[in-house]
């Protein structure tokens, strides 16, 4: 994806979130306590798919928990296989 998202933090309605064109892309999670995020939606508009949108939602929200040193649960697909492939790649570098 080569162009720059601005990514919203509405914590309060635990959400990362960006619009481009209008369209609306998030990803949603819940704050299960003990330090422990549940990330459990990506949602991206069809006419927003395939430019990286949920990637980079994904990654924001894993930096945020990373460094607040949450644990997170990827009830979302989406998200487990992004932890995955990621994973796969640190073990390789």
């Amino acid at each position: 994806m080569s162009e720059v998202l601005s990514i919203n933090h509405d914590q309060a309605g635990h959400q990362f979130e960006t619009i481009v064109n209008g369209d609306r892309a998030y990803l949603a999670y819940m704050d299960l306590g003990k330090q422990t995020l549940d990330i459990y939606r990506t949602y991206v508009p069809n006419s927003l798919r395939g430019r990286g949108i949920a990637a980079a939602l994904t990654e924001r929200a894993l930096e945020y928990a990373e460094r607040m040193g949450y644990t997170v649960i990827p009830s979302c697909s989406y998200v487990e296989r992004y932890m995955e492939r990621r994973q796969r790649h640190a073990v390789r570098n």
